[in-house]
């Protein structure tokens, strides 16, 4: 295991590892935490992954993990970087295998205790509708042309054939399909995975949340949002299913053939890139877009099926039980965006993994609805505390590229879990506090346990306290379907 670099506290919310800390280092190290999830974090080797981050070609400023960070493939889960375009490199593991995996938030008009005695009927039909386990088959199959329509259009295609609402498109990030999606960038191994994939929740840390709103902060967003104290919920998230991961496999595999050649020098393997110009990187980019784009329909398919679950549970039609789209969010993705450096404005591509974008009030980026009070950021925590929505406020831009964490963050690995926790006492716990679970397995219940993940309490505290969010709603659980 790598040596853990030394954290210098720079202020309450904000640890830096300073740039010679780790021989090869282009920039300091940027941690967003406090006390409380530092002591999770300590001989973490996620910190020793944050400074292998920063020797890498063109990185600009920082290279940041929000206060959700864990261990992962290369770049830490709550990691960001952002690199000069000309002298910087694209790196798979910096976006991730689950590829535009994203938290969606859809709304109801219903109240919790119309909602109580029907939870377990509720939860039955939504786990009929939204198939969730490893392989999950039954949503939408497709076609091998449909899958490049899918690749190409992404949850625009959805809604074309019968998925949902033109509206929905209005309020996801990129409006549901990444331009520069190039289905021929994706292999045909990875194409075949996502035959009977779509519409499916997958397994893993991926959920459907039935919740209520608990608590509202921002009296003027939350109505905007269409949230309201006690109004049920529902939670989605998931990705781009084994189509995503296959291409995230193929592009590493092959940037690793390739680094020799690109007279790259790793100080960690996991960390293979290529530079951003290069034919091999460009091809990612385009695979990688396309893959967004499955998320995004595989999304907007899981919409479709939550709404036909509600309406058939409460004998009303989709409109009145009103089931709109409140936001959807990417968190595994690299974009090209403009950002203050050095004085200036640059041109950057930003890898974000396992973090999201969080962009202020008046960006464009923003949907129209929304515009006047930023972009809402979803945080999920665990299933058996609380989800957040905030808001994204203008220091995140200069702090953090725009960005803010995912969610609650791994406390445990999964196998730590399984060692850790029992499904009947997890499922116990739950229920008494009238959290009732559907899960495709036990297994899928005791690695998601919410004694393995951070407090997310104390994960949105440093969102706030660092300028990157503010808090707009709370949000409990009452029902929740697992992979």
């Amino acid at each position: 295991m790598p040596s853990v670099p030394t954290l210098v506290q720079r202020d309450e919310f904000t640890y830096e590892i300073p740039q010679d800390a780790v021989a090869g280092m282009r920039v300091p190290g940027l941690l967003f935490s406090n006390a409380a999830l530092l002591s999770g974090v300590a001989g973490d080797p996620s910190l020793a992954q944050l400074a292998n981050v920063a020797t890498l070609p063109g990185i600009q400023r920082y290279a940041l993990a929000m206060p959700d960070i864990h261990f992962g493939y290369g770049f830490p889960v709550g990691g960001v970087a952002a690199f000069d375009l000309e002298e910087g490199v694209v790196s798979p593991g910096g976006i991730g295998y689950d590829i535009n995996c994203g938290v969606r938030l859809i709304r109801t008009s219903l109240r919790t205790e119309e909602v109580r005695p029907h939870l377990a009927s509720l939860l039955e039909r939504l786990y009929r509708e939204v198939p969730s386990g490893v392989g999950s088959r039954g949503g939408h199959p497709l076609s091998p042309s449909g899958v490049e329509e899918v690749l190409a259009g992404g949850a625009r295609w959805a809604v074309e054939h019968g998925l949902g609402r033109s509206a929905d498109l209005e309020v996801q990030e990129e409006q549901g399909c990444l331009a520069g999606a190039d289905p021929a960038a994706v292999s045909e191994s990875a194409r075949k995975r996502g035959l009977k994939q779509l519409g499916t929740l997958g397994s893993g840390n991926h959920f459907l949340e039935v919740q209520a709103v608990d608590e509202v902060f921002d009296p003027e967003f939350a109505p905007v949002l269409g949230l309201a104290s006690g109004q049920v919920v529902v939670m989605l998230h998931t990705g781009s299913r084994g189509l995503g991961h296959q291409v995230a496999t193929d592009y590493i595999q092959e940037m690793d053939r390739g680094l020799a050649g690109q007279g790259i020098t790793l100080v960690d393997r996991q960390l293979s890139c290529a530079p951003i110009s290069s034919e091999p990187a460009q091809r990612y980019l385009r695979a990688m877009a396309a893959a967004a784009n499955f998320a995004w329909a595989n999304r907007q398919a899981m919409t479709h099926g939550v709404r036909r679950a509600f309406s058939a549970e409460f004998a009303r039609t989709e409109e009145e039980l009103d089931l709109s789209v409140v936001y959807d969010i990417s968190h595994n993705m690299a974009k090209v965006e403009e950002h203050a450096v050095n004085g200036g404005r640059k041109r950057l591509l930003v890898h974000r993994k396992g973090a999201t974008r969080a962009f202020p009030a008046g960006r464009d980026e923003v949907p129209l609805a929304y515009r006047r009070f930023g972009q809402p950021v979803l945080i999920p925590g665990d299933m058996g505390t609380a989800s957040y929505v905030l808001a994204g406020l203008p220091t995140a831009m200069e702090r953090s590229f725009g960005s803010s964490c995912h969610g609650a963050g791994r406390r445990l690995s999964r196998k730590a879990a399984v060692r850790t926790f029992r499904f009947e006492e997890v499922t116990r716990s739950l229920a008494g506090k009238g959290i009732i679970v559907r899960s495709a397995s036990r297994e899928g219940v005791t690695e998601e346990a919410p004694g393995a993940y951070k407090n997310v309490e104390e994960v949105v505290r440093v969102a706030e306290g660092a300028g990157l969010t503010r808090r707009v709603a709370r949000l409990v659980p009452l029902g929740v379907v697992k992979g």
